[in-house]
């Protein structure tokens, strides 16, 4: 696992899986897409269960049930105008130096609940949501129907590079 993704597994069952390579995996699909430095930038990654998501969820946006993957962005990167990239981050001023990019946080009972749902292959669906909130970090949303349709775009690209079928 790469040095600049740390990563803590607060449920075993994730232990059981390759996370760590997967994190790294599309993390640098989304670097090498955006044509930004991976090891410029550190991301959090808490690998979790529904009830620490769902308590996450609550504390940080008010809903009372669990959700696949939550992310928090170090940065303010959104764009000015919806369907635009956002601005991306600044290399860290000193050589050698990671700057944390933000933390994820992704739920194996909802994932494996989707994946199974879904009959898509458990990796293939946990690289698509580290993708997904990886761009978030990105300043990348989907809170607009331009939004929506840029980052699903995009998406869709870098999961391809990676040999993932178009999860939409």
């Amino acid at each position: 696992m790469a040095d600049n993704i740390d990563v803590l597994l607060e449920d075993e069952r994730w232990q059981l899986t390759d996370i760590g390579h997967w994190a790294e995996r599309s993390f640098d699909a989304v670097f090498a897409e955006r044509g930004i430095g991976s090891l410029a930038f550190e991301v959090s990654l808490l690998a979790c269960d529904d009830i620490k998501i769902a308590d996450l969820n609550f504390e940080f946006r008010g809903k009372k049930q669990p959700t696949n993957v939550l992310s928090w962005p170090s940065f303010e990167l959104a764009p000015a105008i919806p369907g635009t990239d956002p601005v991306p981050p600044a290399d860290p001023v000193a050589p050698l130096q990671e700057q944390s990019l933000g933390d994820i946080a992704i739920s194996y009972d909802t994932c494996q609940r989707e994946a199974k749902s879904g009959r898509i292959r458990f990796e293939d669906h946990v690289c698509h949501l580290l993708v997904h909130s990886c761009l978030h970090l990105l300043g990348f949303d989907h809170e607009t129907d331009a939004d929506a349709a840029r980052m699903e775009g995009i998406e869709t690209k870098i999961l391809a590079s990676m040999g993932i079928k178009d999860p939409y």
